[in-house]
């Protein structure tokens, strides 16, 4: 089977079949800590800073529209996880600034945060992994101030777990199966990128 390449930050969608897992269960995995060279850790570090409030930039009528639809769109599918409209408004828009802010598509963001913790905000895995995207403590003493409670503030962890995982798949040269394998801690496995992928599918849009 040939492995989908992330070419100019937008992912070639692989045609893969598996089953997603039920919504109530948290999928992170065991993700390694690996040594940083200083220039990786002060890029990475500069990256997470400054969590300005996630403001959409929609410079055209045609930006704003299709941005609009998205939203509308995806509030739709995410009201399974999230039943108050504020609550999934502010998710999403949160969620678009930083998937856009670190060059990934809206759709394999959304599909990560389905698979790793069900859109639980506050999900702790069994490794210790925290909130949406299931970041792990040691990135907070890595990459940001060292205080891992803020993992649970919502802008906070998009905003760790979109620099990881455009980080990793930087490292893995693009390779989206090798790259969230490595996000999750399975690299190599195909179960995490199938489940991811699954995910994916289900939050195409034009936008994205």
């Amino acid at each position: 089977m040939t492995r989908p390449v992330l070419h100019s930050r937008r992912v070639c969608l692989l045609s893969l079949c598996g089953a997603l897992l039920p919504s109530g269960l948290a999928h992170a995995g065991r993700q390694i800590e690996e040594p940083l060279s200083h220039a990786v850790r002060s890029a990475l570090s500069a990256a997470v800073a400054a969590a300005a409030p996630p403001e959409p930039l929609l410079p055209t009528a045609s930006d704003q529209q299709s941005y609009a639809q998205w939203q509308t769109a995806s509030s739709l599918r995410l009201s399974r996880y999230k039943k108050h409209p504020t609550e999934r408004q502010e998710f999403l828009q949160t969620l678009w600034y930083e998937a856009r802010r670190a060059g990934l598509p809206l759709s394999l963001v959304l599909g990560v945060v389905q698979v790793e913790s069900a859109f639980r905000k506050y999900a702790i895995s069994s490794a210790g992994a925290r909130g949406y995207m299931q970041v792990m403590p040691f990135w907070a003493r890595l990459i940001g101030d060292g205080d891992d409670s803020r993992l649970f503030h919502m802008q906070t962890n998009l905003r760790f777990g979109c620099v990881i995982l455009r980080h990793l798949l930087d490292r893995e040269r693009g390779d989206l199966f090798m790259g969230l394998g490595r996000y999750n801690g399975s690299r190599g496995q195909a179960a995490y990128p199938q489940a991811v992928l699954s995910a994916q599918r289900l939050w195409m849009h034009p936008a994205d």
